[in-house]
């Protein structure tokens, strides 16, 4: 009995703190979230290259190949995550390299605040960073290569997966390369071989929607993009604060 009641003494105290913890640990990300949204606000820079960029990939692709009815369905995913990747680049080249030159950087590792709070401030800014300019990308693609507006829910959740494990494991390597000189090209070098797995994913789930082919055919697909994003998101969460310290 004795046992008992200190077991409960014990563990009674904890359970209230940890919603306390959790909600304080959201709001530590929100902020950070909150910061590059406000910041991007005032300045426009770096949605604003993300935009003109991947448009123009699309264009470029779709004029200058002079696609027709026969090819069109072939090109048009790879296209379309030519142009998200490479527009996407541009943001997380330019996540870590303003906080640098600012000198916000070390504001945010001095302060009181879990490494992985800013991970995942910064990869949930990125991620709305692109999602925001794939929303405007996305009526060009349908209408530049004449797709119907009905795949516009399921390209969406394929869209919305590949931007999470291509943000999630750009955020870390951004982080990495922000400390080097030749930080801009350095940052695909690393990346690219990375992202392989969820770039083939995604155009492979994106062909099968625009080819009406049946769920069982690509399910291991979306199988293999939701694997990607859980085992290198948790990657990064581990691996984010040895980056930073370094």
């Amino acid at each position: 009995m004795v046992e008992s009641a200190n077991s409960l003494d014990s563990t009674t105290p904890i359970l209230p703190t940890l919603p306390h913890r959790l909600g304080g640990y959201l709001r530590k990300v929100l902020a950070i979230v909150g910061k590059d949204i406000t910041t991007e606000l005032r300045t426009k820079e770096m949605v604003g290259a993300m935009f003109v960029f991947s448009l123009l990939i699309l264009f470029i692709f779709n004029f200058a190949f002079d696609l027709r009815a026969d090819n069109v369905q072939t090109l048009a995913p790879g296209v379309l995550w030519i142009a998200i990747t490479f527009a996407g680049m541009l943001g997380l080249s330019r996540s870590f390299i303003l906080e640098r030159d600012r000198g916000v950087l070390d504001g945010l590792l001095l302060a009181p605040v879990d490494r992985s709070a800013i991970y995942f401030g910064k990869m949930i800014g990125n991620v709305l960073f692109i999602s925001f300019v794939e929303i405007i990308i996305l009526p060009f693609f349908i209408i530049l290569f004449n797709q119907p507006l009905a795949i516009i829910p399921q390209l969406g959740g394929v869209i919305i997966l590949g931007t999470i494990g291509f943000a999630g494991v750009g955020t870390l390597f951004s982080a990495m390369a922000v400390h080097t000189r030749a930080r801009e090209v350095l940052l695909p070098i690393m990346l690219f071989p990375v992202i392989i797995p969820v770039m083939l994913a995604a155009v492979r789930l994106t062909a099968g929607i625009l080819d009406n082919l049946p769920f069982a055919d690509i399910q291991h697909w979306l199988a293999l993009l939701v694997v990607f994003d859980l085992v290198f998101i948790a990657a990064s969460f581990v691996l984010f604060e040895f980056v930073v310290e370094e």
